[in-house]
């Protein structure tokens, strides 16, 4: 669920480094940088950038800009193309059959490891070619004066790929406020020492 839904999941950032404003004229212009490029015409298996939030078919924000007041909203799209797992064990059993029938004219009868390797290269880049990629989309705003950033999505590598993405285009750190780094940020740095050695407590009842 998107940040325009009624309702959804969200994970907070706090964004480690100062902002600037000179580097808060430039966010649009490296948001543009660094958006989605389309791989329906290629074999490409996956391709991630920014694009607009009203509109995540727009990576040029024609249909709306960024800024809205003091927060910049945009959204991250990945397009994966996947082959089914049956599909390509069919083709490449069917890739393995012609090989043998081309090694009988020469006499060899064994495929070497680096062989099928090399046929399953050449399979799964012509099955990617004959599919779509899938597009799958994450909402983002960033609030420019609180230096904090919301991202509609609770998925582990979803979040792992906006925080490299997010450092990639803006050269900025991204770090969770979740209760260990809010624990970090509230308390004085001699205390760190004692959160990192926290344990878990089973609540439950055995």
């Amino acid at each position: 669920m998107g940040l325009l839904s009624t309702s959804g999941s969200f994970t907070r950032y706090a964004v480690v480094e100062e902002m600037t404003g000179q580097l808060a004229a430039q966010l649009p212009e490296l948001l543009a940088r660094y958006s989605f490029r389309d791989i329906d015409d290629t074999s490409d298996e996956r391709s991630y950038g920014w694009v607009c939030l009203e509109d995540w078919l727009d990576p040029f924000w024609r249909a709306a800009p960024p800024e809205k007041a003091h927060f910049l909203a945009f959204s991250l799209r990945l397009d994966t193309r996947r082959v089914p797992p049956a599909v390509f064990k069919k083709h490449f059993q069917l890739a393995l059959k012609a090989e043998k029938e081309a090694m009988k004219e020469t006499g060899k009868t064994f495929i070497t490891k680096d062989r099928k390797q090399e046929l399953k290269d050449q399979v799964a880049l012509k099955l990617r070619a004959r599919f779509l990629p899938i597009p799958a989309v994450f909402d983002a705003v960033w609030n420019l004066r609180s230096n904090r950033v919301y991202l509609a999505t609770t998925n582990s590598k979803v979040k792992t790929l906006f925080e490299d993405y997010f450092k990639l285009s803006f050269n900025l750190t991204l770090e969770p406020l979740d209760p260990y780094f809010l624990a970090r940020r509230l308390a004085d740095a001699s205390r760190h020492a004692m959160i990192d050695e926290l344990e878990q407590s089973p609540f439950a009842g055995r």
